[in-house]
């Protein structure tokens, strides 16, 4: 702790001294697109130079939420994020309380193929090791969602999907105090309740907000609750530097009603014959940031954050579906959280010839340590996330530090009115570690104990390497941009690849981080203001992917081994445009009434290139629709607004080896095509507010994923037909 609180305060006085040297430098007004504008619509993306983020030839897209009509009680992930293209969607419950999000070609599951932050900042369990999203803020709270596809790996490091950033609304505003409350009902007994607080006292301004929800879900054994607050909190030290604090704190419980096999699905989708399984989540994070304009061409932002979290799931998890529930021992893993960070980013704007270039540098150092803890647990049917004897009940136990220190660095070269090119490298150091023990028992028919073994393991993988990447942007005029980028990605071995969980599975000693690279051409823009789109085709090489296998020791015995198992490309093209219908046939501003017409549509294609396991070279990547189809109409008419939608996945398949059969877990298999349909109305009239929303309006059956894990296995069925009413007043 003492080294690393040393290493900030060098970094960053060597920082101050840069700034020191720095003579100022005029700062030309940035090339951007905003969705500020009502005019503009609730979708776009990132000026090239957005705060501290160079995005110059990169695809990226931002969704603003605050002026969308969409079901945001619920987090409805279907509704929120209609607009961004390619976009794979697990739907686990009603509840919005995780997020899973996937493109082109990964995995959706909690959004880990996604970088996740909040602010900013990292917000998911071990940014390296474990990166999946247990949190998720309320749709309510944020200003923004922001994406950057496959290029964001220079600036933001692992992960092949990019950057997911939810923005928080900001502390601030002309009064002392201001506040927003919303209540809402819905369908299975769903309440919630958003109450926020924002207001400016003198050089301090504050944001925060409370958020509370339950329900009992569309299947039984579906009953969630939970309960979130933020605070977000400036001192303006003066016109250049200003302090601020962040807290987030989230406590959730939920049910889990268990998967289906295709037979149960076939038959009765709401159907679950699984009450005692239970997930339980808390968490906690921090962060402290200093924004500082140390010149006129000089910005500089500095975050140091921590993590400290909860997951506990408990459940009784047999591989058939349709198995009965004895009351036998269940199944109870345990995951404890703590991550340390710290980044700072440094833009620096100088004259070079005519033009104004920008360069972006920063570094970042990571420390985690997480505790994974599983065994079986004998408590019949309590809602108890304890091990009362970890003697006989724990099978293995390990902690799981992380480290990692990467420095990176981006420059936006101008060479002309029209083109600029933006290279960029990102060093990074990582060491992940796996340290316990696993216990190999051994029971006679009877199931009785005849041996009980504990085995030590300590694995360490440290490793250092460089990725690069090149962006190219061409301005054809103010409103149509050209923009291309190639740029190489990795994933992080995680926890999950160096441990050992039991006797009959095996770690490759060699196995190493997932390597690749990401390619994008698009063209984007305007067309006098009437018409915005963004089409562009991707390229994804996705190497040293890790799997498991059945792999044959010298004595014959047969084990499970996970390691680097081959490779798969993903190409595709998405295309995004929205026109506005009626100003296509009218001139002036005069007309109180608008509607707008989207249409969101990705074409991809997958296969596996290599793999050492049988049949699957050649197959179609799981969990990549072919067609991946959002449309929808945004109509306003004063202080009225509704939106109607519909989305459109075709089938897809849930393993490598593309099985069409669930069979009796209903774990691999087909996942067929469905379409549905949402509807969403709003009314703001001066300090009141109307919303409602029906969801899948057709009623359909349908399921996104099969569970290999929690919340199954097996399918995970869509909800059905609901309807959700919001009443809200601004004070």
């Amino acid at each position: 702790m003492k080294q690393f609180i040393s290493l900030l305060l060098l970094l960053n006085t060597g920082m101050l001294r840069l700034a020191a040297q720095e003579t100022d430098t005029v700062v030309h007004t940035i090339k951007g697109v905003t969705v500020t504008d009502k005019k503009k619509g609730n979708f776009g993306h990132l000026r090239s130079l957005d705060e501290m983020k160079l995005t110059i030839g990169k695809k990226s897209e931002v969704i603003d939420v605050a002026a969308l009509t969409v079901n945001k009680s619920t987090n409805n992930t279907r509704q929120v994020y209609a607009k961004v293209t390619g976009l794979n969607i697990f739907e686990n419950d009603g509840s919005g309380l995780q997020l899973s999000i996937g493109g082109r070609g990964l995995d959706p599951n909690r959004t880990a193929n996604f970088n996740v932050r909040q602010n900013g900042y990292d917000i998911s369990a071990d940014a390296l090791g474990y990166p999946e999203s247990y949190y998720t803020p309320p749709s309510d709270a944020l200003s923004r969602i922001e994406l950057i596809k496959g290029a964001a790996s220079l600036q933001f490091g692992t992960q092949f999907g990019g950057l997911l950033n939810f923005r928080m609304k900001q502390p601030g505003g002309d009064k002392k105090i201001a506040a927003e409350l919303k209540q809402t009902i819905g369908s299975w007994g769903f309440l919630g309740s958003y109450n926020s607080v924002n207001g400016t006292i003198g050089k301090f301004s504050y944001f925060a907000y409370a958020h509370y929800k339950r329900g009992d879900g569309w299947r039984p054994n579906s009953h969630f609750e939970s309960f979130n607050a933020f605070g977000d909190f400036h001192y303006q030290l003066n016109e250049r530097h200003r302090l601020g604090l962040e807290i987030t704190s989230l406590h959730y419980i939920s049910q889990q009603p268990g998967g289906l096999d295709d037979r149960m699905f076939a038959e009765d989708a709401r159907q679950s014959n699984r009450d005692r399984n239970w997930f339980q989540v808390k968490w906690n994070l921090l962060n402290l940031h200093w924004d500082a304009r140390l010149s006129q061409g000089l910005k500089l932002q500095t975050q140091v954050y921590a993590l400290m979290a909860q997951r506990y799931a408990l459940g009784y998890r047999p591989n058939r579906p349709s198995q009965p529930d004895n009351g036998a021992a269940r199944d109870l893993l345990k995951g404890d959280f703590n991550t340390l960070g710290f980044e700072s980013r440094l833009v620096k704007s100088y004259q070079l010839g005519a033009q104004t270039q920008n360069l972006l540098a920063g570094i970042r150092i990571y420390n985690g340590k997480s505790k994974s803890v599983q065994g079986n647990v004998n408590n019949p049917g309590a809602r108890d996330f304890t091990f009362h004897d970890p003697g006989s009940e724990v099978l293995n136990d390990y902690t799981l530090p992380n480290n990692n220190v990467a420095l990176f660095a981006e420059q936006w070269f101008k060479l002309s009115d029209r083109w600029s090119l933006s290279p960029g490298m990102r060093w990074e150091w990582i060491r992940t570690q796996a340290q316990g023990i696993y216990r190999e028992v051994v029971r006679d028919l009877r199931d009785s104990i005849i041996s009980d073994n504990r085995i030590t393991e300590h694995r360490e993988l440290p490793r250092s390497f460089f990725i690069a990447g090149l962006g190219l942007n061409y301005s054809c005029n103010d409103q149509l941009d050209l923009y291309g980028n190639l740029s190489q990605n990795y994933r992080s071995v995680t926890f999950s690849d160096i441990r050992t969980i039991n006797p009959s599975f095996e770690i490759d000693k060699d196995i190493s981080d997932e390597r690749g690279w990401s390619a994008d051409m698009g063209i984007r823009g305007t067309i006098k203001d009437l018409v915005r789109f963004d089409i562009s085709v991707f390229y994804l090489y996705y190497g040293n992917r890790i799997g498991e296998y059945y792999y044959a020791r010298p004595n014959g015995q047969v084990v499970r081994k996970r390691g680097n198992i081959g490779a798969s490309q993903v190409t595709g093209l998405e295309s995004f445009f929205e026109v506005d219908v009626l100003d296509l046939f009218r001139t002036g501003d005069s007309f109180n009434v608008a509607l707008r017409w989207y249409n969101n549509l990705a074409l991809t294609h997958s296969a596996y290139t290599k793999s050492i396991i049988p049949n699957v070279k050649g197959s179609q990547v799981e969990y990549v629709p072919f067609v991946n189809w959002k449309t929808g109409l945004e109509w306003r008419y004063k202080f009225l607004k509704a939106t109607a939608q519909m989305s459109y996945l075709s089938r897809q398949f849930a393993d490598a080896t593309n099985a069409k059969d669930g069979g009796y877990s209903g774990v691999n298999g087909l996942i067929p095509a469905f379409a549905l349909f949402d509807f969403s109305l709003s009314m703001n009239w001066k300090r009141y507010l109307l919303e409602a929303s029906v969801n899948n309006i057709a009623d359909a059956r349908y399921f996104t994923r099969r569970a290999t894990g929690y919340p199954g296995p097996g399918i995970i069925p869509g909800e059905g037909r609901s309807f959700y009413l919001t009443l809200g007043i601004r004070l």
